[in-house]
């Protein structure tokens, strides 16, 4: 507590003397322009440097201080004054401020002739209320006691509007996915004060717990099944699907809005966030009729896509503009110096940091945090009943600094702020709310197989089908969903490379989640068998399963490992036993996967170390998720005391999106349309929908029907 006070006084201290340099430095520039207006002696004769700069420093702090006592006084004395008359008073008092402050300079060093003293003390009051804005714009503090009048106003408005959210209304719930972060990795930041907001809610408020992701641990898999109750058919981030011969990747928008749309079909509901809902940040709406920055929403063109809304809604602001500019040019500084100061230690591992990283790490941890949290906090002022909201600066960082260090521990305490900003704006929402936060997967460390091994997993698999492969090994382009928010707010497409398809011939399509492989073979219709595999590549299986940085393969219901060690997932116990140093749940999660239809023809996990939870990325990345060992799986769940317990633990992220329908239900319910029995129901059944036939709950908007997106 008191480390805080002293951190605020300190920050308005430094924000003070800051002003005072540039008041200093502007009266210092006007007096060398104007003839009227002196910093020295009578005569002026030696007055030296200082001494002239140690008078404008003097002058320009009696001027600042008398505004912050005097003006005031004046103002109100004033305010019976018609409006037009006060305007020119104000030049005249202003200038008057000015005579008085110079008069107390002593010796008398400052003169200036009345009219220029209007002049000077115009040109200081825009200097030094420019600077104090461009520094209290970063200021958390100052921000929400903006959003407090700004919440005043809507709330008066509620009242005389009969609005929703006004007072009497059922608590509304708000959830905050902290994207990457892991259960231990949030552990570890809370016991360390590294996030002083969590562990505050965790000794007086909340609870929280660990679940497990299923083999694709990553965003697409988890936040379709949060928000729409469905993973089925997720094998990865990205796969190859011979029906279509096209390669699906979950941070792609037309990617995104078919994987809604199955997720959709096959649950028979719009989704979690269907009554009421607002969705900010996410891949998916999860059926919210208010969408900003939703991935699926910006594959549509014109009225209909409001995906990107919420950048013009925030930037609109020119406080907000000013607050995320500067910060932003800080954080890319910030990226800069650290990147430079990793290979000048020759920090291993480490991956390439250069050309346009920069930029996107600080979209993601400025720019992307900024809008949804100013999103969340207007959503809270309407009086919403449910919010969806991902931050994603951790995960981005995460992936080219590593899980744990200095990088990523900044990221956290920035996230912290965030998370004490929205909730100190809850308290003067229009209604309660209660603050849920979780994460869709973890992060698990390791160097990449490129600079472990010095080939990349397509030249492996080239290799065992005994094709040429290049002498130059190329890198696999990291799959993190920062590129594609950045690419998606500049109008821009995602598909590239190869994977907007794979080139026509024989050749077999290999692609990277993290530390998950996948590897198709175009000219099989359907799933390729084990025996065609090795008839048709006879040394491809052994190359694989073989090669020290790689843990497990899957094909055709079979689990292979080194040395010719085999596992059928249809004889119970061999893959749990098999797969038991992957962790506890592995050979489920693999045998679910194995029942996709759009399940690759080997499925190829990276290695794993118990001792050290290290894996090895097939993409470029020394922080990873996609598949099975370490802490990528378990993410957490944190929730309000006065929520009822999920239970036992979670497997899968439809079982939690079960959880947070049934604490929809709990605040008034039901605020999702769910029929009865709903909670021991399978998440992929269909539920109940009460709406009319013909309404779309709150999924894509039928085309030229824009989705609203109400960000203030």
């Amino acid at each position: 507590m008191w480390r805080g006070r002293w951190r605020t006084a300190g920050s308005a201290l430094v924000r003070v003397i800051l002003v005072w340099a540039v008041s200093t430095l502007t009266m210092l520039a006007l007096a060398g322009i104007l003839p009227d207006f002196r910093l020295q002696s009578g005569d002026g004769d030696g007055d030296s440097i200082t001494q002239i700069g140690l008078t404008a420093a003097w002058g320009a702090g009696a001027f600042g201080l008398l505004s912050a006592l005097v003006w005031p006084v004046l103002v109100r004395a004033l305010l019976l004054v018609p409006a037009l008359v006060l305007g020119l008073l104000v030049f005249f008092l202003n200038g008057s401020l000015l005579l008085l402050a110079l008069s107390l300079i002593p010796a008398g060093r400052g003169e200036v002739a009345p009219e220029t003293a209007v002049v000077v003390a115009a040109v200081m009051s825009a200097v030094a209320s420019a600077t104090s804005t461009a520094l209290a714009v970063r200021d958390d503090e100052a921000y929400r006691r903006r959003l407090y009048r700004l919440a005043d106003r809507r709330r008066r408005r509620q009242g005389r509007a009969g609005a929703r959210g006004a007072a009497g209304a059922a608590p509304g719930l708000v959830f905050l996915q902290l994207d990457g972060v892991g259960y231990e990795a949030l552990r570890r930041a809370s016991d360390s004060e590294l996030m002083p907001t969590v562990r505050a809610w965790l000794d007086d408020s909340h609870r929280v717990a660990s679940w497990r992701t299923d083999w694709s641990s990553q965003t697409g898999a988890s936040q379709l099944g949060i928000l729409h109750g469905s993973t089925f058919d997720v094998p990865a981030f990205r796969w190859y699907e011979k029906d279509t011969g096209e390669v699906v990747v979950c941070n792609r928008p037309t990617s995104a809005a078919e994987l809604q749309r199955r997720a959709v079909e096959r649950t028979g509901d719009g989704g979690l966030l269907t009554l009421d809902g607002a969705s900010r940040g996410n891949l998916f709406s999860g059926g919210a009729d208010q969408l900003a920055l939703v991935l699926s929403v910006s594959a549509r063109r014109g009225r209909a896509n409001r995906s990107r809304a919420g950048y013009f809604a925030y930037f609109s602001d020119p406080a907000n503009a000013v607050r995320t500019a500067l910060s932003f040019v800080a954080e890319v500084a910030r990226e800069v110096g650290q990147s430079v100061r990793a290979r000048m230690r020759g920090e291993q591992p480490r991956v390439s940091r250069g050309g346009l990283y920069p930029l996107i790490r600080a979209f993601a941890t400025v720019v992307e945090r900024d809008v949804v949290v100013a999103a969340v906090i207007g959503d809270m002022l309407a009086g919403r009943a449910a919010v969806y909201a991902d931050l994603v600066a951790y995960d981005e960082v995460a992936h080219h600094s590593g899980p744990s260090g200095r990088d990523t521990d900044r990221v956290l305490a920035r996230l912290d702020r965030s998370l004490a900003l929205i909730a100190r704006v809850a308290e003067h929402a229009p209604r309660q709310y209660r603050l849920v936060l979780l994460s869709d997967h973890g992060q698990s460390p390791g160097e990449t197989f490129l600079s472990r091994y010095g080939l990349t997993l397509k030249d492996l698999v080239r290799a065992g089908c005994g094709l040429p492969v290049s002498r130059r090994a190329g890198r696999t382009r990291s799959g993190a969903e920062a590129r594609a928010a950045v690419l998606a707010a500049l109008h821009r497409p995602v598909e590239e490379d190869e994977e907007a398809g794979p080139e026509p011939g024989s050749a077999p399509v290999v692609l990277a989640s993290g530390n998950l492989g996948l590897i198709s073979f175009p000219v099989v219709p359907g799933r390729a068998s084990r025996e065609w595999i090795e008839r048709a590549h006879p040394a491809l299986l052994a190359t694989l399963a073989n090669h020290p940085g790689v843990g497990f393969l899957l094909v055709d219901g079979v689990v292979l490992g080194p040395g010719g060690a085999t596992a059928r997932l249809d004889v119970p116990g061999e893959a749990e036993e098999f797969l038991a140093p992957f962790g506890p749940g592995a050979a489920g999660a693999v045998r679910r996967t194995d029942s996709f239809p759009h399940v690759a023809d080997i499925m190829v996990n990276s290695a794993y170390d118990p001792r050290t939870g290290a894996v090895h990325a097939f993409e470029e990345q020394i922080g990873s998720h996609g598949g099975l060992g370490g802490e990528q799986g378990h993410p957490f769940l944190m929730w309000p005391k006065d929520l009822s317990d999920p239970g036992a633990e979670l497997v899968g992220a439809e079982s939690v999106h079960v959880v947070l329908r049934r604490w929809l239900r709990e605040a008034d319910g039901p605020q999702v349309p769910v029929g009865p029995g709903a909670a021991s129901r399978p998440a992929e059944g269909p539920a109940e929908d009460p709406r009319p036939e013909g309404d779309t709950g709150g999924t894509l908007p039928p085309t030229g029907v824009p989705a609203r997106d109400e960000i203030r």
